[in-house]
């Protein structure tokens, strides 16, 4: 069952992908979606036998897969609780977006291609949260990073589709290298890389030290900063965030997929499954939770300025993955698990909300160009409305359990260490923000009066002059031509609901985002836990968060409830009551109006660090190198030589008998001449 669960995906993407020219579009789509949820039932079979009642096993497939020197890999798959949970979410959110990319996409003349991307992506996925190895998880985190490129880029003759899909690519790989670092550390300290084997040997190399870059470092430190290195990438954490925006480029399901349940969150899920070696790291945690305080903070504030409906919930994502590493760094590592499963629900409940959202409005992404939409597509707002309510933390919803239980193991950890204070201090803040720009998205969409009938569907300049703000480029070409590269025309102005297929995964997703929280608690970080997470995760003698953040003053648990309720007074003040505030706000404030506009210049910034310098150095070597030197001496200059030759040599065949008489006669008066003076010696 475990190997159907990984592998029916696979078939999927190759059926679809060699075959799909035969079997058409329609039969990819049911193909790749049945077999999805397929692989999704046996998910949520397994969870409920190793998460409730069963014993963690796995399941040798290739013995021997590679061998080098005394590296010796097999493929097996590891299935525990933690294999399970991700396995639930991972094939759960990529049914539900199979399915409703069928009505998203049915226009699209690519759909045989496009599906066949999404299973292979969900292959990878499956491939890296079932790994026994460090081989085997990097198959499926290259995997992934490979599939997301293929997706971001799906529309491949859009210019800024192929500078997002690149820019992926590049800034993962500068993850990725730390991540293999990581890999060579582990086996240099261990002699393996199977988890049994380096989970056994890991209390031994604590305060164990290695000799490198020219001085002695904590090898256990340094290991783990190598392996966060390489989720900083893959989950676009501070500094290796930028990819992540831009990857709003691709089609919305895409974007949910991303976002929500899968390639985000594998950095998550590979420090929280290596946590024997980050257990024996405490400096290494200490980054893990300033580099996800910082991103939660850092993501939040972005996200009050955005105008773009899908990169406001793109930097939501960014600064709940900030949330799930401070879960983690603080050594609840059940706690950052536990908010991974519930975001996993009601953040891709509202990337598909968006999609329909975009649908009705015709492509249109920007919300100035919106308003009133609640009575013209009531479903569609209701289900935005229920993923809105459980990512800004209203009780009894799934974030309030998961986001407001890191906030208060924060507050725990804070009295031991001065991380875990500037932790709790960030994402409190970020609280606030959160609930202020996941509101204001819902205003400005949902409320007021519907500013879609004075302006063209398409135009995403006409409310920037209204609003006093020059276009930046999230406001010029980052329509979602998704679902249908077809025009729908100016003339359907009208918003509609969406499809069945579009709006089913909107009622599945909304139970999970106001149920899963109230229903999982108990065993994710409540009374159950050690017995559900058995040895899946590990804590060490010392860690007690889980115990310690129940004994916090009470004004800490009141203290998300009160920073959600005050962003969304904020925000119904400033959509609702008084529209005209922001626009002073953002005239008064235009320095930091247009810094938070342009994500902290970090764009800019690595553009004049990095991507300028490599390509001079580029053009150098290949204009000054390759061209100048290399080509102009060798297979360039030694051609011009002999062109140069043979055109000196060709004007002596001129084709008159007395120029060749004329030659033949110097000819021989030189040979005689030389015979003459050789004969005098």
């Amino acid at each position: 069952m475990v190997a159907a669960i990984v592998f029916l995906p696979l078939l999927g993407f190759l059926v679809a992908g060699l075959y799909g020219r035969w079997i058409g579009a329609r039969g990819s789509e049911i193909l790749t979606t049945t077999l999805l949820f397929v692989s999704c039932l046996f998910s949520w079979i397994v969870f409920a036998r190793i998460g409730f009642s069963g014993e963690p096993f796995s399941v040798h497939l290739l013995s021997n897969w590679m061998t080098s020197g005394g590296l010796r890999v097999d493929w097996a798959l590891r299935v525990d609780t933690l294999t399970a949970v991700m396995l639930v979410v991972v094939t759960t959110v990529s049914s539900l977006v199979h399915l409703y990319s069928i009505g998203y996409m049915h226009e699209d003349p690519s759909r045989q291609r496009f599906f066949a991307y999404l299973s292979l992506f969900t292959f990878a996925m499956l491939s890296l949260v079932t790994a026994d190895n460090l081989a085997q998880m990097f198959f499926g985190w290259e995997g992934v990073g490979l599939a997301s490129y293929l997706l971001i880029g799906f529309w491949y003759e859009k210019p800024s589709a192929n500078a997002a899909a690149i820019k992926a690519f590049v800034v993962n790989r500068v993850g990725d290298f730390g991540f293999a670092l990581g890999i060579f550390m582990v086996f240099l300290l261990t002699g393996s890389i199977s988890f049994d084997t380096i989970f056994a040997a890991a209390p031994g190399l604590a305060h164990k030290s290695i000799h490198m870059f020219g001085g002695d470092w904590d090898a256990m430190t340094l290991t783990c900063l190598l392996l966060f290195m390489g989720a900083m990438g893959k989950s676009a954490q501070f500094l290796l965030h930028t990819w992540l925006p831009d990857a709003m480029e691709g089609p919305t399901p895409v974007s949910a997929l991303i976002h929500a349940a899968t390639m985000v969150t594998a950095g998550v899920f590979m420090v929280a499954r290596l946590s024997p070696l980050f257990e024996q790291a405490p400096d290494a945690l200490t980054v893990v939770t300033i580099i996800g305080a910082t991103t939660a903070f850092f993501a939040a504030t972005i996200g009050l300025v955005q105008n773009d409906i899908k990169r406001v919930i793109a930097y939501s994502t960014c600064s709940q993955l900030g949330y799930m590493f401070v879960g983690l760094g603080v050594g609840g590592y059940s706690l950052g698990i536990f908010h991974l499963f519930t975001h996993a629900f009601f953040k891709a409940l509202l990337f598909l909300g968006a999609g329909s959202v975009i649908h009705a409005r015709h492509h249109e992404q920007d919300m100035r160009n919106m308003g009133g939409l609640a009575k013209k597509i009531p479903i569609t707002f209701w289900c935005m409305t229920f993923g809105t309510l459980a990512l800004t933390g209203f009780p009894l919803t799934a974030g309030y359990f998961s986001k407001d239980a890191i906030i208060e193991a924060s507050y725990a950890a804070g009295l031991h260490g001065q991380a875990a204070t500037y932790a709790f201090v960030m994402v409190v803040l970020a609280a606030g923000m959160t609930s202020f720009y996941s509101w204001r998205l819902v205003f400005m969409t949902f409320f007021g009066k519907p500013r879609w009938e004075q302006a063209d569907p398409r135009d995403a300049h006409a409310m920037a002059v209204a609003h006093h703000d020059a276009p930046s480029e999230e406001d010029a070409g980052h329509e979602d031509h998704g679902h249908a590269h077809g025009d729908h025309g100016h003339h359907a102005l009208d918003p509609h609901e969406s499809p069945n297929t579009m709006m089913i995964p909107l009622y599945v997703l909304s139970i999970g985002a106001i149920f899963a929280g109230l229903a999982f608690k108990d065993f994710f970080i409540g009374h159950d836990s050690a017995e559900f997470w058995r040895t899946s995760l590990y804590f060490g003698p010392e860690n007690h968060i889980l115990h310690e953040m129940h004994e916090i003053p009470e004004w800490v648990g009141t203290l998300p409830f009160l920073m959600m309720l005050g962003g969304f007074i904020l925000a119904a003040y400033m959509y609702i009551f008084s529209p005209e505030t922001p626009v002073r706000l953002a005239a008064r404030f235009n320095p930091l109006y247009k810094f938070l506009l342009n994500k902290w210049y970090f764009d800019e910034l690595y553009d004049f660090l990095f991507v300028r310098p490599a390509f001079w150095l580029g053009r150098l070597f290949w204009k000054g190198g390759d061209g100048a030197i290399i080509d102009r001496l060798g297979p360039d200059g030694i051609a011009a030589r002999v062109v140069d030759g043979a055109s000196w040599v060709v004007k002596l065949q001129t084709g008159y008998i007395y120029n060749y008489a004329f030659a033949m006669l110097i000819g021989l008066a030189a040979i005689i001449t030389w015979y003459l003076v050789g004969g005098v010696h």
